[in-house]
Parts: structure tokens; C-alpha cells; sequence
């Protein structure tokens, strides 16, 4: 990849395409009152399953172009659709919900939302993964196609998803009858904005290009006691400390190196005084993973070591470790390779080689990956647009590490050039993919 030069692309993320078309002008036209949206959405950010402002925004959109509108599909959900003639059924998703984030951009409209978790912490509120500029340029699209509609024959099937960073929206929204209630698909797409590409670049994966994400709480039992009197008991900090250890083994010894994989402890638990040994010790465990058959080899090593480390530590049987699978966050998403080399054809020859790279796949979780998980029939993309904006592109010589992340209280995109582009490319991609025969 030409990363660091592909920065260059920033410069004409607003200009016209080779050849000016009503397209390019339409989104032009549009961009103003997107940005408005887009201000109003930064400054109002709502929390996973809290996404009722949201909601309610993308619907009255939705409504004002054209479409029939359904809301409160799996909580908070969004499903708009036109039918606009014979043909495919293209579904076009974006998520809402914002993080658990104090914001520090120093933006004017920086959100100084506060709110509550679940767990009833009060957090600040902030779109620190850029989920605004994805409804933004939802509805973007949704006036685009509601205005083209000389131009494409099929159904549009637009819908405005919660509860993305919890990774339980898609499911809810499907267990709400999203393809049964309404036109089945057979294709998806999605955008996410991307904090290691320039600002206005669109970076595309065939095959896998976000991961399986699983989350393990390990329990580990042992024989509670007095610190002086270790011999007593059997410790399950020792033997929770012997079982991180031997995890480290199954990616290294157990996986294929060319295979992608990672198991994390995040977080050890044991103990409350200084002389005393604990019951219990418990580990918090992520495992990210592409290939189902890699993802089972991980979990099931963890119970299998977690079983062998208690036994050889003459834990009783009735102490043995539990491991509980607190949830899947997320199930890979993966780009389907017609779909993807189709678009990465169409993008570059659309927007030029400059502005439309391949991109690595990643170990970060999507649920988007559930639509094609529930029909495998159904062929489907998510690609990326980046928003690094140039002058922090260029300053930082295309060193992303040197950039703020997603996810970051500092992550700022040029949400202009990711609105443009992004609604630019997904109502391309929508009339090549409905175009009338």
C-alpha cells in the first residue's frame, strides 16, 4: 500500500470525480445540510441501546425522501425501504450508538453529553468510533437513491442500527424478524470510518476483514487460607498466574503462523488483604480470531489448560476452574470476494487509483458480519473511508501509531471529505449493484 503518499488524495477529496456527473453534484448539493446533521448527531451522542434521538433523525430523514419506515426493530432499529421496481434486494446498514468516552477533541461542537452505562456508572458520551458520520452519510444516501431513482430498478432496504459497540444490535434487529418482516437481501453493505487512511481514501478487504470476538470469563478456585500457612491451602493466585502463562502457548504453539489470532488476559481479580490467600482469582480473557475452526482451537484450549494447570496444582476436583463465555461480541465479517473485487474495480475506476487502496484485514469486531451469517447466500461488504485529515496525516509522515485511534477521547475525523465520499461511493455502489437491465 502507498500510504504514505496516498495522503495526496485529501487535496481533491472535494473536488470533482475525472468526470463530473449528476452524482458528484447531487452530493455536493446535499453536503451542507449532512453536515448540519452530522454537527447536531456529534453533539448529542447517545449510548448503546439508548439511541432513541438518533433513531428518530435517521427516520424522519428516511420519511422525507420517500421511503416506508418502520422503527423499533431489535430495540431502537431503523428499517426504511423503497421498492423502486423489479430487481435485487440491496441492504445498506449504519450503527448509532456512541462510547462510554469523555471527549478532548476541542471541537466547537465537542459533546459534553453525560449518561449511564448499564451498570449505572456515569460516564461522558462521545461518537469516538465515527458512527456519526456513518448515519450522516446514511442518509446522505438515502436521498441520493430517493432522487436516482431513474437510474436503478430493485429495493433498498436502508436500516439504522443500535447497540454496534456492544455487539448486539444486528442480532437483535434479526431476532426482530429484519428478514422476515421485510425484503430479504442478497447483497449488504456498510462503511466504517477509518483513523489509519487520509482523509476522503476508501480501503477495501475480500475475504475476512474484521474479527471474531469473544469474551471468557476463566474462574479459578482453590483453597482459601492464611498467608503463613500456604502449605494449607491450594493458591489460586499461583495457579491463576501458572494458567496466563501457559495460554501465551496456544497462539504461539498452537496455531498455525500464518494464521491470525490473539488471546489477551485483560484483567486478573484476586485477593483483598495481604496475608490472606483467596478462595478464588479471576481472569478476563479476549480472543479474536478470522476461521471458526481456529476460533474453537482457542477457546477450547483455555478450558483444557485452565483444567490441566488446577490439576496439577492438586485442586480438588470439585474446585476445578469454570470458564463461562460471557459473549460473542462479534462473528468475523467477511467480504465476500466477488463483491469486493467488483467494487474495488468500480471504486478505482470512479474515484482513481489514489483514492482506492486494499487494505489489511484487522482484529477489531463489527457485528455487520451477522446479516451474511444469517443467509450465507447473501453477498456482502463493509469498507472503509478514511478521515485522518491531511495536515495530521502529513505531519505524522503516514505513522498511524503516531494518530489518534478509534475509540480515542482525541479522535476527530475530517468528517466533510468521510460524508462526501462515503455517500458518494455507497449510492455508486448501490446503482451499479441494482442497475436496471
Amino acid at each position: 500500500m502507498r500510504l504514505r503518499n496516498v495522503w495526496l488524495a485529501a487535496l481533491i477529496v472535494t473536488a470533482s470525480p475525472a468526470s463530473a456527473d449528476p452524482l458528484h453534484d447531487r452530493v455536493t448539493a446535499e453536503l451542507p445540510t449532512l453536515m448540519t446533521l452530522y454537527t447536531d448527531l456529534h453533539q448529542h451522542p447517545e449510548l448503546s441501546g439508548q439511541e432513541v434521538k438518533s433513531a428518530a433523525k435517521l427516520a424522519a430523514a428516511a420519511r422525507a425522501a420517500g421511503f416506508e419506515v418502520t422503527t423499533g426493530v431489535g430495540g431502537n432499529g431503523v428499517v426504511a425501504v423503497m421498492k423502486n421496481g423489479p430487481g435485487p434486494v440491496l441492504l445498506i446498514r449504519a450503527d448509532m450508538d456512541a462510547l462510554p468516552v469523555v471527549e478532548q477533541t476541542g471541537l466547537p461542537f465537542a459533546s459534553a453529553v453525560r449518561g449511564k452505562t448499564r451498570t449505572g456508572q456515569d460516564t461522558g458520551v462521545m461518537h469516538a468510533c465515527g458512527h456519526d458520520t456513518h448515519m450522516a452519510s446514511w442518509v446522505g444516501t438515502a436521498r441520493l437513491m430517493a432522487a436516482m431513482r431513474d437510474r436503478w430498478s430493485g429495493t433498498l432496504v436502508m436500516i439504522g442500527q443500535p447497540a454496534e459497540e456492544t455487539g448486539e444490535g444486528a442480532q437483535a434487529m434479526l431476532d426482530d424478524g429484519l428478514f422476515t418482516r421485510f425484503p430479504k437481501p442478497q447483497f449488504a453493505l456498510a462503511f466504517h470510518d477509518a483513523a489509519v487512511l487520509p482523509a476522503g481514501v476508501i480501503g477495501l478487504t475480500s475475504g475476512y476483514a474484521l474479527a471474531n470476538v469473544d469474551s471468557v470469563d476463566l474462574l479459578v478456585r482453590g483453597v482459601g487460607g492464611h498467608g503463613a500457612y500456604p502449605q494449607m491451602t491450594r493458591d489460586p493466585i499461583v495457579l491463576a498466574s501458572r494458567i496466563v502463562g501457559t495460554l501465551q502457548t496456544l497462539v504461539s504453539r498452537e496455531i498455525d503462523p500464518l494464521e491470525p489470532a490473539v488471546l489477551t488476559v485483560g484483567a486478573f481479580h484476586a485477593g483483598t488483604k495481604y496475608n490472606v490467600i483467596p478462595e478464588e482469582a479471576l481472569l478476563q480473557i479476549t480472543v479474536r480470531s478470522y476461521k471458526p475452526e481456529v476460533r474453537k482451537t482457542l477457546l477450547d484450549g483455555i478450558a483444557r489448560i485452565a483444567r490441566g494447570e488446577a490439576i496439577a496444582a492438586g485442586v480438588p476436583e470439585d474446585r476445578m476452574p469454570v470458564m463461562t463465555m460471557t459473549k460473542q461480541s462479534t462473528p468475523a465479517a467477511y467480504n465476500t470476494p466477488p463483491l469486493a473485487a467488483r467494487m474495488m474495480e468500480r471504486f478505482t475506476a470512479r474515484f482513481g487509483r489514489d483514492r482506492v487502496t486494499e487494505t489489511p484485514a484487522v482484529l477489531a469486531g463489527e457485528d455487520f458480519g451477522r446479516y451474511r451469517l444469517a443467509d450465507p447466500s447473501i453477498e456482502s461488504l463493509i469498507f472503509w473511508v478514511g478521515g485522518v485529515p491531511r495536515e495530521k496525516w502529513d505531519a505524522a509522515k503516514g505513522d498511524t501509531t503516531k494518530l489518534p485511534s478509534l475509540h480515542s477521547p482525541f479522535w476527530a475525523p475530517d468528517a466533510k471529505a468521510v460524508i462526501a465520499t462515503a455517500s458518494e461511493a455507497m449510492s455508486f455502489a448501490a446503482t451499479e449493484l441494482l442497475a436496471k437491465k
